[in-house]
């Protein structure tokens, strides 16, 4: 079966496909219609592209620069994994023929590298760190629409919407927060016609994986200060000065449960732990004891119980990022439901709180990316209102509004709710 997001397949002629593409293109932006030999993903995003009113003249628009672009790449997430793009395609943005490309979840352009002599043509269509290369302000090209359809693609030559781009072939992949799903940009190479091959599409592809693996294996931690990481799982994990230490599902509700600056008396602890009707005191002495062993006596506390020194713990991470207003951020940090297996009533009710004032900032946002990210995690699947939201967010032509209304009819349905009710909802 034929990779329907390579741009040319095996034995067919560049020239005659650049001309054949280019006479479909000039009649879409005349009369509308796609001829049937364009391929899919690319009648979409000229669809798209169109819907956007966008001026298949122009050139995508600078929306940073300078100290304020400075600053927000280095900021990215995606910086953290710059010296990977540049070992796996240093090569390629070096030979004077290509250019490698990284861009955020909105399409704005972080890094563009390559021969300087490449650098200067792309400079002439706005390719450019800084630039926005959506498809909203771009057209349709590889980083944009990997970002729109949220897979790897090739764009070839005349495929772009743009006319200006239409001497260049890319490829792109989106690459994801690996703990939380939540789409962070595209890594892209960018070059002649001789791109449109499954190498590069395979390339770009491998990249954003490596990214995403080393994004998730390289999440820092200060020394000397404790990090907790319990949202996901079942059982929490501990990092202190570079070891990692995987407690017990026991052990991993009293962690969640000590991490408070004022901590727990042992009959709050109990109740928190076992629940009215079964207060275990010496079960609960028992339990702490091997705590304190598996920790370290420098670590936990008593009178009251509590830890001691500095603690990360993820899911307070959350709630702190939310009370700075930053709900991106946030959902960047959660990784899942606070240990979702226990059922010790302390630990299901702040798993209840961190759950509910995320969703609430994310709904409030109305942010299409956040909403997906969100309904895309186990907390959000089942969400009737926040796909309700989604759908309202998202355009009428993006790919992931017909999956949205689809789920709404089908929670509708579970839920016995009338669906006409239901998807007027998505519409207001």
């Amino acid at each position: 079966m034929a990779d329907p997001w390579l741009a040319l397949q095996f034995g067919v002629d560049p020239a005659e496909r650049i001309a054949q593409v280019g006479a479909a293109h000039e009649a879409f932006l005349s009369a509308g219609a796609t001829p049937p030999q364009v391929r899919d993903v690319v009648a979409r995003s000229w669809r798209r592209s169109a819907g956007a009113l966008l001026d298949p003249e122009a050139t995508p628009p600078i929306d940073l620069a300078d100290d304020a672009l400075e600053s927000y790449r280095t900021a990215h997430p995606l910086a953290r994994v710059l010296p990977l793009f540049r070992d796996l395609l240093g090569g390629i943005a070096q030979d004077g023929a290509h250019l490698m490309a990284v861009c955020d979840a909105y399409g704005r352009l972080l890094w563009v590298e390559g021969h300087p002599g490449v650098l200067r043509h792309a400079e002439r269509m706005n390719f450019v760190p800084g630039a926005r290369w959506d498809e909203s302000h771009a057209g349709t090209n590889a980083p944009g629409t990997a970002l729109a359809v949220d897979h790897s693609v090739q764009i070839f030559a005349t495929e772009h919407f743009s006319r200006p781009v239409q001497r260049w072939t890319c490829a792109a992949a989106p690459i994801h927060d690996p703990a939380t799903g939540r789409l962070l940009g595209a890594v892209d190479i960018t070059g002649g016609d001789h791109l449109a091959n499954p190498q590069s599409l395979a390339l770009v592809r491998a990249t954003a994986r490596a990214a995403e693996a080393q994004l998730a294996a390289d999440r820092p931690v200060e020394p000397g200060v404790v990090a907790v990481a319990a949202l996901g799982r079942d059982e929490a994990e501990l990092r202190i000065d570079g070891r990692r230490i995987r407690l017990g599902r026991r052990h991993s509700e009293l962690l969640v449960l000590l991490d408070r600056p004022d901590g727990r008396t042992g009959e709050q602890l109990g109740l928190d732990l076992y629940g009215d009707d079964r207060l275990h005191p010496v079960t609960l002495r028992a339990e702490l004891s091997r705590l304190r062993r598996v920790l370290g006596p420098e670590l936990l506390d008593s009178r009251p119980y509590r830890l001691r020194g500095t603690v990360r713990a993820d899911f307070r991470t959350v709630g702190e990022l939310l009370e700075r207003g930053d709900p991106a951020g946030a959902l960047d940090a959660y990784a899942g439901s606070l240990l979702p297996g226990s059922d010790a009533p302390g630990v299901a009710r702040l798993r209840r709180l961190v759950d509910g004032q995320l969703r609430a900032a994310v709904l409030a946002t109305r942010d299409p990316a956040l909403l997906a990210a969100w309904t895309g995690m186990p907390a959000g699947t089942d969400d009737l209102a926040a796909w309700q939201a989604l759908a309202r967010a998202l355009p009428p032509g993006a790919p992931r509004r017909p999956l949205a209304l689809a789920r709404i009819h089908q929670l509708s349905q579970e839920y016995d709710l009338p669906r006409a009710t239901s998807l007027q909802r998505s519409r207001n």
